[in-house]
């Protein structure tokens, strides 16, 4: 029996060592010709087919639907109909091993992950597959470091300095403990006086006024370094029975690490992230909560957190930073009387890793403030997201541009003009607009525009189809081609697929297009295909099927970035196929054939082939 079965690949990796003992006992090796059928449609399915060598075709009718390359398995979904739906055709010399549906059947019989994988559409296998990294989660937080939590700044005080002044360093900095250098002694060292001091300062008896904080500082400092593992700090916590420690980096002093704080980033992380964003004072403080939320999304995407999640977190997180931004760059007066929103993936909710800015303002239409002001403050905000890591957009879709501020009625003329005259720029304009959500000042200004974008659009075919007809702007990832890539992928070093074009794009300007026929004012893709199924424009099982596809393409594009990232190279968007496992190819695969068959229903329903 063949000893070398690759148990490594998907649905097999899942086996227990009896099961596998079982696919080896009942396991041979074909092989076919090339062009020889290996399955006929209606024929009876005896087997499963695992390649070794050689690609094999599936084919309905005279079109390829899918292939299938070394360590692939066909077709799981014959053995259990009993026979075959689609023909299978050895596109070269093909070796494959064969396992018997008897065999197959009691894997399925006593592993229901494995028959989940092997012939479940993309939802099942993918349920299927949460159930694996479940226990991941803790284990990731287990090793979280130090530098990961929210560390407060360090404010170093001179030992001589008496109670009242020090008291008046807690107050204005809203902090509850000082570090204090003590110069007094040779050589210097460095404590702690905390609000537990202030207490005993107090009952000292000694006028505030006349005593020193040494006499009441803790010495010496428990520090720990910024790249130990949170759950070190705690036990560290505990054994010295303090409630904050030193982060120090050498001599150097990050920042101090409170308990309360390390609790909650174990519990709670975007907790934290938020009060620091609300509580803000200054630029460099939201700049530092921004980096948190790259960390953030990091911790739970290894956790196993679904992306949906992390996504939602992310867009509010998002809004709070932009929105506390705003209000440190702007005058009270232009924060209220205008609406600041974000478009394109920020706005729909479904952005992750920080991208190009897409944002505009909208301005009542009484307003009085100065244009150099607004101005001034737009230019300052686009440049506070660029130190954030948020780069200008390359198309100018900013509030820096001046195309991209208006009054409300200046922007409803804006938008009457991309839709009366839809040039290709006007439309894409249009699409990044339909996706607009507000993130301060007064949400109703954007309201406003864009009800001016619903009350022209009813029954307007030939602008819909005009506007549908973006699903084809990347040709190459609607075409067979991304088969092929896939295929290539164990021969071809660095082969890269852009998830984007491939399969994002397409799902969110489909659902995108449908939406505005109908007027659905959603503007995340999940809550557009919830309004379209009941408006009774999808079929559920279609919806259920993109927003499964939609969720893992993003959550692969993720997992591509954060790795670049590890790297030190910047996010490309881009997948290294190569790299895949063939549990990750195979999903691939059937997310990429959803898009397929969306993009064909949305081609019909706009009727853009005529």
């Amino acid at each position: 029996m063949p000893s070398a079965f690759n148990f490594s690949a998907s649905p097999f990796d899942c086996l227990s060592a009896s099961e596998q003992r079982l696919v080896r006992d009942s396991v041979d090796i074909a092989y076919f010709r090339e062009g020889e059928a290996i399955l006929e449609r209606g024929a009876d399915a005896t087997h499963l087919f695992v390649v070794i060598k050689g690609y094999v075709s599936q084919y309905d009718g005279d079109e390829v639907v899918a292939t299938f390359g070394p360590d692939d398995s066909f077709d799981g979904r014959s053995l259990v109909a009993g026979h075959s739906s689609s023909r299978f055709v050895a596109t070269e010399e093909v070796l494959a091993y064969q396992l018997s549906r008897q065999a197959v059947n009691a894997l399925i019989s006593g592993n229901a992950t494995f028959g989940a994988l092997l012939f479940s559409d993309l939802s099942n296998k993918l349920s299927a597959l949460a159930q694996r990294p479940g226990q991941r989660e803790m284990q990731s937080l287990a090793l979280a470091r130090v530098e990961q939590a929210f560390l407060r700044p360090a404010h170093v005080i001179d030992g001589g300095a008496d109670i009242v002044t020090v008291t008046r360093v807690l107050h204005g900095q809203r902090t509850s403990s000082v570090l204090v250098r003590d110069c007094a002694v040779v050589p210097a060292r460095l404590g702690i006086f905390t609000s537990t001091g202030l207490q005993r300062a107090i009952l000292d008896g000694r006028p505030l006024a006349e005593l020193p904080v040494r006499d009441l500082a803790t010495f010496p400092l428990v520090a720990i370094a910024p790249r130990a593992s949170l759950f070190d700090a705690l036990a560290l916590m505990i054994k010295h029975q303090v409630h904050r420690l030193v982060v120090a980096d050498g001599e150097r002093i990050v920042g101090l690490l409170e308990q309360l704080d390390a609790l909650s980033f174990l519990s709670n992380h975007s907790y934290l992230i938020t009060v620091q964003i609300v509580q803000a004072n200054d630029l460099a403080t939201l700049r530092t909560a921004a980096q948190q939320i790259t960390r953030l999304i990091t911790l739970l995407h290894r956790g196993g957190t679904r992306v949906a999640a992390i996504a939602k977190l992310v867009q509010e997180l998002n809004a709070k930073l932009f929105e506390r931004t705003w209000q440190l760059v702007a005058p009270a007066e232009l924060v209220a009387a205008s609406c600041l929103f974000v478009m394109g993936s920020e706005g729909r909710g479904e952005q992750l890793l920080r991208t190009d800015q897409d944002n505009g303002l909208v301005l009542r239409n009484d307003h009085t403030i100065d244009p150099d002001v607004i101005a001034r403050s737009c230019a300052r905000f686009a440049e506070a997201l660029g130190t954030f890591g948020y780069p200008e957009c390359p198309g100018g879709i900013m509030v820096s541009n001046p195309e991209w501020r208006h009054t409300a009625s200046e922007f409803g003329q804006t938008v009457r003009r991309w839709l009366l005259q839809p040039d290709p720029a006007s439309l894409m304009a249009l699409a990044i607009f339909l996706d607009a959500h507000a993130v301060a000042g007064d949400a109703q200004l954007l309201v406003t525009v864009r009800a001016e974008v619903d009350s022209l659009v009813a029954a307007n075919d030939a602008l819909l189809a005009r506007f549908a007809m973006a699903i084809d702007s990347f040709p190459e990832a609607g075409a067979a081609a991304w088969w092929n890539r896939l295929l290539l992928a164990g021969e071809n070093e660095r082969q890269t697929m852009d998830l984007k074009k491939a399969g994002i794009f397409p799902i969110v300007h489909g659902v995108r297009s449908f939406a505005l026929q109908e007027h659905v004012v959603a503007t995340s893709t999940a809550a557009r295909l919830d309004a379209l199924v009941a408006a009774g424009r999808l079929p559920a099982d279609l919806a259920a099927d993109l927003i499964d596809s939609l969720h893992f393409l993003i959550a692969m594009k993720l997992g591509a970035g954060l790795a670049e990232l590890d790297a030190g190279r910047p996010v490309s968007g881009g997948v290294q196929l190569d790299k895949l496992s063939s549990l990750d190819r195979d999903l691939l695969k059937d997310a990429l054939a959803v898009v397929k068959r969306f993009k064909t229903l949305v081609r019909h329903h706009f009727h853009l082939d005529a």
